[in-house]
């Protein structure tokens, strides 16, 4: 540890040449403690790799203890801004978070751009969202950050590549940011985020009119998520072996063996120290997940950091889920989850015939490979068959005269046996909750008006 990494290869057009320093902290329960360095900084760089920076040089550092004011010892920060000099290097990404203090210190000692985390991956969501929805939702996140860090410059809006000019652009000089411009710009976005909230609240409502069951991915940046996504419902989401590949939510509707309609819902990756305002700023996309009938949670086995990951998910999920608890106002309970081992064509045939062992013995877990499709079969009749699990199933008797109620009935349930008498028709019927219900209400308000 503490050894440099060296790299040449320039990446993408005019890149900006970075060294990448991942701290790694001694301290039990500090966060990164319990990880691999090298899978630590391996995650940093790839985070770099998203938006093509040149790396040219990385290292990871152990600490003892941060240093309030450089972070780093001063024999740390003597030998990287050796490194600077000699690698001409414009910007250093450190993969921890920074305290605006010491983001200024090391700035000065080193004379370039420094920027944390928290500020890398607010630059890969500035490039990445596309719909209003997300463009909003980062740039409040992005504001939120700036705030506390008055040496920032407001570039995000005049920015040309996307980001928001914490890597460098027209503003490389550190000028001020005006609080009051900040702080009336955030009340802006908080309110048009809002009305993207009931929107999207009426088009949630609209669904369940139909209703579909919506089944959520949600995985670890880089897990293959959109690839399971395009596999399932051959649509053509943007999926790379690049993390953060996905920001805006996408849907597609979904036929199951069953014959039974969902909607999938493909969402953004989490990754280990969300920053929080981020986490805040995504709840209007994350609500799909809230919202969910199931959630696939959607695991790399083959990444040797894979527990790490799924309890660092697993988290983000229990914060979100406990959060629908609190503010759920129509008994619905929280969502089945089924824990999805992506990736088993990578494994040796051991290890993949040990994963598909332990999944067959589980009724949550399955193993499978979204990029050539094995165990994908599997994994939508394990969704039917979850789906099934909270159906109800009635006998119910209707006019024969009642065609539009009849076919209601074919179209959302399942009708299980029909006996017609020549009045009517007693049929037995499994239906969703929801679906049940609405029925039941149904027949309560026509047997009133008789």
């Amino acid at each position: 540890m503490g050894q440099d990494k060296h790299h040449s290869t320039r990446v993408g057009n005019d890149p900006t040449r970075t060294i990448v320093l991942q701290p790694v902290l001694r301290e039990r329960g500090a966060g990164s403690a319990d990880r691999d360095p090298d899978i630590l900084l391996e995650e940093t760089e790839g985070l770099a790799r998203a938006i093509s920076l040149n790396i040219v040089s990385s290292r990871a550092i152990s600490l003892s203890r941060p240093r309030p004011a450089t972070l780093f010892g001063e024999g740390v920060v003597n030998e990287v801004h050796d490194r600077i000099e000699a690698e001409e290097a414009e910007l250093v990404i450190v993969g921890g978070a920074l305290s605006p203090v010491q983001q200024r210190n090391l700035e000065r000692a080193w004379s370039c751009k420094v920027i944390d985390r928290t500020g890398l991956i607010l630059e890969i969501f500035g490039e990445r969202a596309r719909t209003r929805e997300g463009q909003l939702q980062v740039e409040l996140a992005a504001l939120t950050y700036q705030r506390s860090r008055l040496v920032r410059s407001w570039t995000h809006l005049e920015r040309q590549r996307g980001g928001f000019g914490f890597i460098g652009g027209p503003g490389e000089s550190q000028i001020e940011l005006d609080r009051r411009m900040i702080d009336d710009r955030i009340i802006r976005l908080k309110k048009e985020l809002n009305q993207v909230r009931r929107t999207r609240g009426l088009h949630r409502k609209a669904r369940e009119r139909v209703p579909y069951p919506l089944i959520a991915l949600v995985g670890y940046t880089n897990a293959g998520k959109s690839t399971l996504f395009n596999r399932l419902t051959q649509a053509d989401v943007f999926a790379e072996d690049m993390l953060f590949a996905t920001l805006d939510p996408t849907m597609r509707s979904l036929e199951l063996p069953s014959g039974r309609k969902v909607i999938f819902s493909d969402t953004v990756g989490f990754i280990s120290e969300l920053p929080h305002d981020l986490v805040a700023a995504f709840r209007a996309t994350l609500e799909e997940v809230v919202a969910a009938n199931i959630v696939l949670h959607v695991r790399d086995c083959a990444d040797p950091d894979t527990e790490a990951q799924r309890q660092d998910v697993e988290t983000i999920l229990k914060n979100l889920l406990s959060d629908r608890a609190a503010d759920n106002d129509d008994d619905r309970k929280l969502p089945t989850q089924i824990e999805i081992l992506n990736k088993v064509d990578l494994l040796a045939s051991e290890e993949r015939d040990a994963l598909e062992a332990r999944a067959d013995r589980t009724s949550d877990l399955i193993s499978l490979s979204a990029l050539d499709g094995s165990g994908c079969d599997t994994l939508l009749a394990m969704i039917d068959e979850k789906l099934a699990e909270t159906d109800t199933v009635a006998d119910v008797e209707v006019a024969l005269s009642d065609g539009a109620t009849m076919a209601w009935l074919y179209e959302k349930g399942d009708v299980l046996e029909r006996i017609d008498d020549g009045m009517s028709s007693k049929l037995t019927v499994r239906l969703a909750p929801r679906d049940m219900a609405r029925f039941r209400k149904q027949q309560a308000s026509e047997e009133s008006v008789e």
